[in-house]
């Protein structure tokens, strides 16, 4: 069966049979995500200072072994910012083939569908050759330069569709909420309470950012940026109460704006925390850091924890945002299709994708494996590979610090750079904008219809 799976259209699954089932969209969507993986630490590897350090310490015969494989006296070739671009080259063409492959797949039961969700062993292999090729490309320094901005287009645009979806994550939490209270007062009552939390948390936010990213003297870009974002969040919750919104869209309330004001407490603080440090001269003629909070100065003294520990955690949101994103309601979100507010069923965890579709049960040994796309596809198997063909790019723009690629290393991953600053800063804006105009657009074009 493990065979069948390698080489042929069965799902994958675990050998162990007290693990509990699995379905194949979701064994399928675990598999793509675990190649996504493993190439995201051969980046991480290949920009790693020490890990190169304690190959040619430890490995012998490590000198002959790069020159055989025509590499460079010391596997120049395979570290730096030009390895990570041809392996994340190699790994945005899989997915980006896969996404032409699966344009317009309906029914699981086509070969196109059955090639998505079967020959693993196969696909790797393809994968490893395609990141290996990418050394092979003729003109190196002119395919590093052009690739560099489709990276950063395509890094944008990953970007942006996390926006998007957090502006119709908020919408649709609301709505299904609000949906709840005209059949019982308790969802009244959590609407209340989570949207004081919410406030709490970024008033909290902005408060903290004031008092350990400023200082009264000097420290200009941070105290007019927490003001400019604190005021913005200030005006988009002002603008979803107000009168003439809530005549066109009787569900905006707090609620959306309490989760975008927190999100934008999140972005201005990872921003100032991204920023490069600001140093004055003491009375003792010593160079101090300021603007910084006292204690992040010790935490970074252990480079390769603090980078091990939050590269993990960056990454682990990279894959939460691809997997989550790829849903058939995101999707359609993205092209303006919702849910009718009489469609809607309250819950708590309005977010799970509840499918009525007939579920076949295969029991071969190992795992369970539920066939539940027998009579359609539970996801768009397309709009799957793009969001990871876009997120291979933001991964590569990342890991290379975006526009300070020269000087990245992942154990300076950390290590504020102004691109990464106004990379997050943009960001930031462009989400207020996204969430205020889903408020004013029915409102400057009356005659459309829009539904969110």
């Amino acid at each position: 069966f493990q065979l069948a799976c390698c080489c042929g259209t069965a799902a994958c699954s675990l050998c162990c049979k007290c693990c509990p089932k699995i379905k194949q969209s979701t064994s399928t969507r675990f598999m793509y995500a675990l190649y996504f993986i493993l190439v995201t630490i051969i980046c991480c590897v290949m920009m790693s200072t020490t890990v190169a350090n304690e190959m040619k310490t430890h490995i012998p015969f490590y000198k002959q072994m790069c020159k055989g494989i025509q590499a460079g006296e010391m596997c120049e070739k395979l570290v730096g910012y030009s390895a990570v671009y041809k392996v994340c080259f190699g790994m945005a063409c899989f997915f980006f083939l896969f996404f032409l492959f699966t344009i317009k797949i309906n029914n699981s039961k086509s070969c196109r569908a059955y090639i998505h969700n079967g020959f693993w062993l196969i696909k790797l292999i393809v994968l490893a050759a395609m990141c290996s090729g990418a050394f092979f490309i003729p003109d190196q320094d002119t395919f590093l330069n052009a690739w560099r901005y489709v990276g950063a287009t395509g890094g944008f645009l990953f970007i942006a569709i996390q926006l998007i979806l957090l502006v119709e994550f908020a919408h649709k939490w609301n709505k299904n909420w609000t949906a709840g209270a005209n059949h019982k007062q308790m969802w009244n009552g959590l609407l209340a309470l989570v949207t004081l939390i919410l406030y709490s948390i970024a008033v909290a936010a902005l408060v903290l950012m004031a008092l350990f990213y400023t200082r009264p003297e000097g420290c200009m870009y941070n105290k007019v940026l927490i003001g400019v974002n604190g005021g913005l969040c200030l005006f988009v919750s002002l603008v979803a109460i107000s009168p003439c919104v809530q005549n066109r869209q009787p569900h905006s309330g707090l609620l959306q704006s309490g989760v975008i004001s927190c999100y934008v407490m999140y972005l201005t603080f990872s921003a100032l925390s991204s920023k490069p440090p600001e140093t004055i001269l003491d009375e003792n003629n010593r160079n101090i850091t300021i603007c910084v909070p006292e204690f992040s100065q010790g935490l970074h003294r252990d480079e390769n924890l603090v980078t091990g520990l939050g590269t993990t955690i960056l990454f682990g949101c990279i894959l939460y945002s691809c997997l989550t994103s790829t849903t058939r309601a995101s999707s359609e979100a993205l092209k303006g299709i919702y849910a009718t507010a009489e469609t809607e069923v309250s819950s708590c965890f309005f977010t799970q994708d509840f499918s009525d579709a007939e579920e076949h049960v295969e029991k071969r040994g190992g795992q369970t494996v539920v066939y539940d796309e027998k009579k359609g596809t539970v996801y768009s198997y397309a709009y799957f590979h793009f969001v990871f063909f876009l997120a291979s790019l933001y991964v590569m723009m990342t890991v290379t610090h975006w526009f300070h690629y020269e000087s990245a290393q992942i154990e300076k991953f950390f290590t504020g750079t102004w691109s990464i600053f106004w990379i997050k800063m943009v960001s930031c804006w462009v989400c207020v904008f996204l969430y205020l105009w889903t408020l004013v657009a029915p409102l400057c074009c009356p005659t459309r219809e829009f539904s969110v």
